[in-house]
């Protein structure tokens, strides 16, 4: 009985080791496809007439670019984006709208023929007008200005030096006015814009508001901060410039209030809300300052940052100006608007 129950395993295994009793072996791996590879240059095309001019230095890193089965992504300061793995034939050359940062704006797919093109360019476009292009434009209170900084210019500087080498031209100013709340910066927005005509306008006010007795005493809900932001956000597209809308940073917490951190935190859902309802990027800086770590160690006195507050401030805006639209949707799910007249 052992031997029949061991040749009938033995007998089991062989059946097995032969694919259940098929005895028909694979046939020859057929010929490998050739896939070719084209360098594609995303650029800023200022003028949107379709063609990389002499001018138009600034080049858009991160978009995903697809020709047929390849696909690549632009890099910093290039814009060139290796895409591989294309097989022969007319393909469409197109770009993943979800991988272009705020605001920006991408030509139809166009067809393009593999092998034969080597390199290829893609130009992408924004809707400021007649604005300065790559001019990104600070507007606030003290904290803009550059209060706290050890060179007096704040997040300018910092902010500059982070956005050159990625798109590969950019200027930043910055125009805070110390003590402003966000309604008196409402009553200037429209003369600042005249003055500077800014492709972007990053939007970092509130912080002041807190001293207004009506805010302190009935809270966000009464407050004006909400409103005036509105009618900024709205009077930079009336001027077909791109705002960027921040969070309030948190104070100081060796000097700050339980009242003051909760007015802030409130104020700052409502300014979430206001950025998705307006369709505008967000830099949600109260949460850059909170990552950070040791919140005392960002500050200059009790609400003004020092020079690595300063540095913070400076990544956030910079996040929120450059991160693709799949990881901005929750705060700004079209980037797009109608302007105003």
């Amino acid at each position: 009985m052992k031997l029949c129950w061991l040749a009938a395993i033995a007998c089991g295994l062989a059946a097995a080791a032969c694919g259940g009793g098929s005895s028909t072996p694979d046939g020859p791996a057929g010929p490998s496809v050739p896939t070719y590879s084209v360098a594609v240059t995303v650029f800023y095309d200022q003028d949107a007439d379709g063609q990389l001019d002499a001018n138009e230095a600034a080049r858009v890193p991160g978009v995903q670019v697809v020709i047929g089965s390849g696909s690549g992504a632009s890099a910093p300061g290039t814009g060139v984006a290796s895409v591989t793995g294309i097989q022969e034939g007319v393909s469409s050359i197109a770009v993943r709208t979800e991988s272009l940062p705020a605001y920006y704006q991408a030509p139809p797919s166009a067809p393009i023929q593999v092998p034969g093109a080597t390199e290829a360019r893609i130009g992408l476009t924004l809707p400021i007008g007649d604005n300065h292009t790559n001019l990104y434009l600070g507007l606030g209170d003290s904290i803009t200005a550059g209060d706290g900084s050890s060179d007096g210019l704040g997040y300018k500087l910092k902010l500059q030096n982070l956005l050159g080498p990625h798109f590969g031209r950019a200027e930043v100013q910055t125009r805070g006015r110390q003590g402003d709340t966000s309604a008196e910066t409402a009553q200037v927005t429209r003369r600042t814009l005249r003055e500077h005509d800014p492709a972007y306008t990053l939007i970092l006010l509130g912080t002041n508001d807190w001293h207004d007795q009506t805010c302190q005493q009935y809270g966000p809900a009464a407050c004006f901060t909400i409103d005036s932001l509105r009618t900024i956000v709205e009077e930079i597209q009336g001027w077909r410039s791109l705002p960027v809308l921040a969070t309030i940073p948190p104070a100081n917490p060796t000097y700050s209030t339980a009242a003051r951190d909760a007015f802030y935190d409130q104020t700052n859902v409502r300014i979430k809300a206001l950025a998705r309802e307006e369709n505008v990027a967000l830099a949600d800086l109260n949460a850059d300052f909170k990552a950070a770590g040791n919140l005392s160690a960002l500050f200059a006195d009790d609400v003004h940052p020092n020079d690595a507050g300063y540095q913070v401030l400076a990544q956030g805006w910079f996040k929120a100006i450059t991160r693709a639209r799949s990881a901005a949707a929750s705060s700004s799910p079209r980037f797009g608007f109608a302007f105003r007249p």
